[in-house]
């Protein structure tokens, strides 16, 4: 028995090769062949990107939490690793770093700029994988995928050709998020929108041969140039008599229709609208509506194009905004800029305001999926969400869910398996590459990031071998996965349906819903802000226990977190409190001890009472964890180790280990190693370092990763020592409040006992006076004699104590004298101020009633101590 821990809990020293050791030794590899039952995660994929951040380390300390509960209570557990490309926030961070040594894409070419996305990506894995282990995620590393991974790739291309042959993805013109900065489409997950100032421009469209005009306004003077009509509502009667006539677009001179719909609503705004169908949503179905052209008057990069005339042609658009409103001006066509607040979209990634664009793109039909998702949620094989209310969010967002585009003019990312003929625009779409490549080209554009990171649940387990995948046979469904409320929509939605149309199943069984990591002020936490936490520095200042502890424990499913150094701090603080009791515990065992589970039928009471809370915390811990409520489980857990075990038990033990009696002795010795290894156990889903570091101390088995954790029930009859607790926190608490030393003896009295409590206090009165310092004495009586007492109620029975065993009785007589004397000053000061005439007259009557009010006071004050003085004397 190696007995001794370190003075002091040093988390780096604790930490420091454990992960390598477990995965030297396969730890963490699932066994698709065992006969235990089954258990799946599998890791959201992390972007490429950067370094992972503070919500990854609660997302995955989260995730690890439920694995390692799982695997202690006997199942064979599988934790996926992997990491998505990413497509356009990797794109972008490789294009910097080429910008910087003066390179751009285009001057390398595809294959080179993706060789140098491959450099990118090897070194950000390497990096993601050194945070995993520092977080001490149990991942399974023989199974990670990553999302460009060529059997990914082959299975990304079958399942685009099986929805292009089943008509759910077609390609065509529509609106989509255009970041002209970066020269492709984007998700609407890839757009931040803002609330800023702007202005709301107002001008005149006038009626062809008349000084007439319709007053138009608009926030984007630019698009102007796309014109095709005016609309009104038609039943609006300020503007009926205008529909079917001609207007001058006042930037370009272009006649242009007035036209009726009913999308114009009669009380907003001026009434009127111009309508410009390539760059507006909303434009656009009253485009399809009422059969309008569609030109564009941007270039891809945000610039005028040649609808714009020589005046505007190459500008950028807010350079031609303002363009606009100096010529318009000056022509008279311009009314007014108002300013206003609105909120604008920018891109995620270049931060570039996002244009409505109208482009040719691929999309996904969501009909069929939308009531696929809704069918599901409706039956008994439901997706099951923590919180139950997230079901109901995802069920909105279906109900109104627009077709979704994944195409993206990237070069990093999914090929789409798509051909063009040069001569024919003929269109073919497989896997296999055209054989007349001179006449066929390849569609330039990648796919969609959420196409693929949507096919995770079972991409990861199929591994190239399809349903004949060993690990997709075992673990598949996924039992649960966990994730942030804000990609609902955008990949838990994606992954349902794209995994029910594949395989005829739910990706998972659970949904585990988290918020976002907050920063002390409750802001989201940014990079214009400043306000981001490295999770690696946490773990170097206070050891990544401390943090898992933190976040675990101070959040419920489907809310926010707020970091706080301080709750790390006592996160910490709760480490060094068990490092401390275990290593007290090691200290006390014999170098021959051996546990031994026979010695429970050699307790005594205080042995029974801790193994009886233990019994019942376990059971509670188990069951919350299940639900996944880390947080009130993890507060039982401070809550039973921090007092029950460490403040109270420990205490009861010395005495125990100071008897004479060899069975008092040897069952408080395993009494204590067995509650240690069961508290190590139940802690280890959240403080794996420093569990397995005392674990290992008890000499055991080589890791408590091979432990089993099963739940004795204890239902020991434990009642008095409940009391006895009661009755030590009440004299505790006493002594603090009247601030009285240790060493000041005291002598209570029960009183009003019934039988039970009487036996229980002749009892265990030794015990009680050894933790009150051997300087308290309790003696059970009817009545107490004098009447100067205090008296504190415990339950039905009364704790009283003369006041002159603990009060000093001569510096209490000089204390009320003093007193008396101040206030015979008081009562003469008032009744001369009453009696003057013109405080009487000149005071106002609350000032005066005030004085009335002080001076009775006084005089009943200065009757109670007389009366004290009287008693004390």
């Amino acid at each position: 028995m190696r007995k001794e821990l370190a003075p002091k809990y040093n988390p780096n020293e604790v930490e420091n090769g454990k992960y390598e050791q477990w995965i030297a030794d396969n730890r963490f590899a699932a066994n698709p062949n065992s006969k235990k039952p089954k258990f799946s995660i599998i890791l959201p994929p992390p972007n490429v990107t950067g370094k992972l951040h503070i919500g990854h380390a609660w997302d995955g300390s989260l995730q690890d939490a439920i694995i390692r509960f799982k695997k202690l209570v006997g199942f064979d557990v599988l934790f996926v690793p992997g990491m998505d490309h990413s497509g356009i926030s990797t794109q972008v961070k490789v294009e910097a770093k080429l910008r910087e040594q003066g390179i751009n894409r285009f001057d390398l070419g595809r294959e080179k700029f993706l060789e140098e996305a491959w450099t990118w990506k090897a070194e950000y894995a390497a990096i993601i994988r050194q945070q995993w282990a520092k977080l001490g995620l149990a991942l399974d590393y023989s199974v990670e995928k990553f999302t460009l991974d060529d059997d990914v790739n082959e299975l990304v291309k079958q399942i685009f050709i099986d929805f292009y042959n089943k008509g759910l993805i077609y390609r065509g013109k529509r609106i989509v998020n255009w970041d002209p900065q970066q020269k492709t489409a984007i998700s609407n997950v890839e757009v931040i929108y803002s609330e800023i100032t702007g202005s709301m421009y107002y001008f005149k469209y006038k009626l062809v041969d008349s000084d007439a005009y319709l007053e138009v306004a608009t926030t984007r003077p630019e698009t102007m140039f796309a014109d095709q009509c005016v609309v009104v509502n038609p039943t609006d009667e300020r503007y009926i008599q205008y529909i079917g006539k001609k207007v001058i677009n006042p930037v370009n001179g272009d006649v242009i229709p007035v036209i009726a719909d009913e999308y114009v609503e009669v009380d907003f705004g001026t009434g009127v609208m111009k309508c410009t169908p390539a760059h507006d949503p909303n434009d656009f179905e009253i485009g399809e509506r009422h059969d309008l052209a569609k030109p564009l008057c941007m270039n891809e990069d945000g610039t005028i194009n040649e609808l714009g005339g020589e005046n505007y042609q190459g500008l950028d658009r807010f350079v031609a905004r303002e363009k606009i409103i100096k010529m318009t001006s000056e022509a008279n066509t311009f009314i007014k800029a108002d300013e206003i607040t609105h909120q604008v979209g920018f891109s995620e990634r270049s931060n570039a305001i996002v244009e409505p664009y109208l482009s040719d793109q691929w999309f996904v039909k969501m009909e069929k999926f939308a009531a696929m998702i809704l069918q599901l949620q409706n039956s008994d094989e439901a997706v099951k969400f923590f919180p139950e209310r997230f079901a109901s969010v995802l069920e909105k967002w279906m109900e109104n869910a627009h077709d979704w585009c994944i195409s993206r003019q990237l070069w990093w990312g999914h090929r789409i398996p798509a051909w063009y003929n040069k001569k024919t625009n003929e269109l073919y779409v497989g896997d296999k590459e055209p054989t007349d490549l001179e006449n066929w080209v390849q569609d330039e554009d990648v796919l969609d990031t959420w196409f693929s990171s949507g096919l995770w649940p079972f991409a990861t387990l199929m591994r190239g071998e399809g349903i004949d995948s060993k690990y997709y046979q075992a673990y598949f469904p996924v039992n649960v996965l966990v994730t942030g409320y804000d990609i609902i929509f955008f990949w838990v939605a994606r992954m349902i349906f794209q995994t029910e149309e594949f395989t005829g199943s739910k990706p998972f069984n659970d949904v585990l819903i988290h918020g976002l990591v907050r920063d002390e002020q409750g802001r989201k936490m940014s990079k214009s802000l400043g306000n981001g936490i490295d999770p690696m520095e946490i773990i170097a200042e206070y050891g990544v226990d401390s943090l898992r502890f933190f976040l675990l424990t101070n959040s419920t499913p489907g809310q926010d977190i707020k970091y706080s150094t301080e709750k790390v701090r006592s996160a910490w603080n709760f480490m060094n409190k068990l490092w401390n009791a275990s290593r007290y515990v090691l200290m006390t065992l014999d170098e021959n001890f051996i546990p031994d589970m026979n010695f429970i039928s050699h307790l005594s009471a205080t042995d029974k009472w801790i193994l009886n809370e233990l019994s019942k915390v376990e059971q509670q811990v188990r069951v919350l964890i299940e639900k996944y409520e880390f947080a009130i489980a993890g507060k039982l857990i401070y809550e039973f180790v921090w007092t029950k075990y460490c403040s109270w038990y420990i205490e009861f033990a010395k005495i125990n280990l100071n008897s004479n009696d060899s069975v008092i002795y040897n069952s408080t010795q395993q009494t204590l190693f067995y509650v240690l290894k069961n508290i190590l156990i139940m802690l280890h889903p959240f403080a794996p370092f420093m569990t397995e570091e005392i674990y290992l101390n008890l000499n055991l088995k080589s890791s408590i990763t091979e432990e089993e954790w099963k739940i004795d029930k204890f239902e020991f009859n434990t009642d008095y020592i409940n009391q006895v607790v009661n009755i030590i926190t009440v004299v505790r608490e006493f002594r603090s409040k009247n601030n009285l030393k240790n060493n000041l003896p005291l002598q209570f009295k029960l009183t009003n006992l019934n039988s039970h409590n009487r036996e229980l206090f002749k009892a265990f009165n030794t015990e009680i006076n050894h933790l009150l310092k051997g300087i308290v004495n309790t003696e059970i009586v009817q009545k107490i004699a004098s009447e100067d007492l205090t008296a504190i109620a415990i339950e039905e029975y009364f704790l009283e104590i003369a006041n002159e065993s603990f009060i000093n009785k001569d510096e209490l007589i000089q204390e009320l004298i003093d007193r008396q004397a101040m206030l015979v000053n008081e009562i003469s000061r008032s009744e001369k101020m009453l009696e003057n005439e013109n405080f009487i007259n000149r005071a106002s009557k609350d000032k005066i009633q005030d004085e009335k009010n002080k001076y009775q006071a006084y005089k009943e004050q200065l009757k109670a101590i007389e009366v004290k003085l009287k008693t004390l004397k």
